[in-house]
């Protein structure tokens, strides 16, 4: 099971991601900018919902949102802890959200998605629409390319998507696409965000 396999894997190197990841600063400027001004149209709880060491948690807790960060690795959890001891964090799967239906306003799936095998994405992405409930935000940062092509991800196996496919399964799973950005950064694997609402 692709949970399994993932929280074994980034557990082996927990340390490791959560120091190359230690600082907001150290991500690329456009993804902060896109990341607020997603956040700034929500009013209400909001779930990052995959969010390794916390550091997106703890940038939307600072800009006023009501969030919490959920994450299937106990390791990256107790760093997040640590790192940002006044975020709120908790171990949960992208499978199980731990909410009750339509109870969020907006759900942040920021390269978290990408290790799921394709047959599993639907799911995930369904259980995003059930928690949101009706205009509930969702964003969704991924690698661009062939739809459910794997490539080898320096923790374990990732997936690359179109951005049509991805806008498919998302209109599948109950969102409406709002807007799209695509990025090709020098040295770096094609970049692509879709925001979306629930219907």
């Amino acid at each position: 099971m692709t949970d399994i396999r993932v929280r074994q894997a980034y557990a082996r190197r927990a340390t490791e991601y959560a120091a190359a990841l230690s600082a907001i600063d150290g991500m690329h400027e456009r993804d902060r900018h896109r990341i607020e001004r997603w956040a700034e149209q929500i009013d209400g709880a909001v779930i990052d919902a995959g969010c390794g060491p916390g550091h997106w948690t703890d940038f939307l807790r600072k800009q006023g949102v009501e969030i919490t960060g959920i994450d299937l690795v106990p390791e990256f959890i107790e760093s997040a802890h640590t790192r940002f001891p006044e975020a709120t964090f908790r171990v949960s799967s992208l499978r199980a959200l731990g909410t009750v239906d339509g109870n969020l306003s907006g759900v942040l799936a920021w390269y978290s998605l990408i290790h799921l095998i394709p047959t599993e994405l639907p799911g995930v992405l369904s259980e995003f629409a059930r928690a949101l409930g009706a205009q509930g935000h969702l964003l969704v940062g991924f690698f661009e390319g062939e739809s459910a092509e794997p490539f080898d991800h320096a923790i374990t196996t990732a997936y690359y998507w179109s951005v049509g496919e991805m806008s498919s399964m998302l209109n599948d799973a109950g969102f409406d696409v709002i807007d799209v950005e695509t990025r090709q950064d020098l040295g770096s694997r094609p970049h692509a965000a879709i925001s979306a609402v629930a219907r």
